[in-house]
C-alpha cells in the first residue's frame, strides 16, 4: 500500500480542480467525481438553482440521503460490518472522509473567488 499521494485534474460541473490523493484510491475518487459531477448537471439541469455553491449543497444533500437509505437497508448497526452484498458502510464512511477532506483541500482557493 503506497502512502504517496498524486495531484489529480478533475472537472466538476465544467470547473476545474486540482486533488491529491493516494495512488490505491484514485480509481475510487475519479468515480466519486464523476458520480457528484453527474448528481450536479442533474440539479442545473432541472433550473431551480442557479449558483455553483447552492447546487453542490443539494447535491451533498441527495448523495447523503441515498447513503443514509443504504444504511438503513443494508444494517441497523452503528459500527457495520460487510453484508451479505459486500456493502461495508464503514468502508464507505472512511472513503467519504478522506474524499471530503480532499476535495475541501482542493476548493479552499475556490471560495476566494466566489
Amino acid at each position: 500500500m503506497t502512502d504517496k499521494a498524486k495531484a489529480l485534474d478533475v472537472n466538476i460541473l465544467g470547473r476545474s480542480y486540482k486533488v491529491t490523493c493516494p495512488d490505491e484510491e484514485r480509481e475510487a475518487l475519479l468515480q466519486a467525481v464523476a458520480y457528484l459531477d453527474q448528481k450536479m448537471a442533474e440539479i442545473k439541469s432541472g433550473g431551480r438553482v442557479a449558483s455553483v455553491e447552492r447546487i453542490a449543497v443539494m447535491a451533498a444533500l441527495n448523495i447523503a440521503h441515498e447513503l443514509l437509505e443504504v444504511r438503513a437497508r443494508g444494517t441497523s448497526s452503528p459500527v457495520a460490518s460487510p453484508s451479505a452484498d459486500g456493502f461495508d458502510i464503514a468502508e464507505v464512511k472512511r472513503r467519504m472522509a478522506a474524499m471530503l477532506a480532499t476535495l475541501d483541500q482542493a476548493l479552499a482557493p475556490q471560495e476566494k473567488l466566489l
